[in-house]
């Protein structure tokens, strides 16, 4: 769906780099928590106003039904639970590289 592209925060050059920065606790995988936080950033960056609701106006192509942050937010936790195939409740780098199901 929406803002799956991320911002200068998430430009890295391989798997492993992206999970490390990711990785806020530094355990080698990625929580719900630590995933969300980072991939929330584009809607937080596109939220011009800060009202919690990506209009029209700030949506890429300037058109679009406005979206929350908290349906953002749940897109991006449903995203998560595709990409944990071996639903261990964490990511790791190869969950990570994998295209979610």
């Amino acid at each position: 769906m929406l803002l799956f592209a991320l911002g200068a925060q998430a430009q890295v050059a391989d798997t492993g780099t992206y999970l490390q920065r990711m990785d806020s606790d530094g355990d080698g995988k990625v929580s719900v928590d630590e995933y969300v936080a980072w991939m929330m950033y584009a809607f937080d960056r596109m939220d011009r106003n800060g009202d919690g609701v990506l209009s029209a106006d700030e949506l890429p192509g300037g058109k679009g039904r406005p979206i929350t942050r908290e349906q953002q937010r749940q897109t991006i936790i449903d995203r998560f639970h595709k990409q944990d195939a071996n639903r261990d409740g964490s990511l790791s780098a190869k969950e990570l590289s994998a295209p979610p199901r």
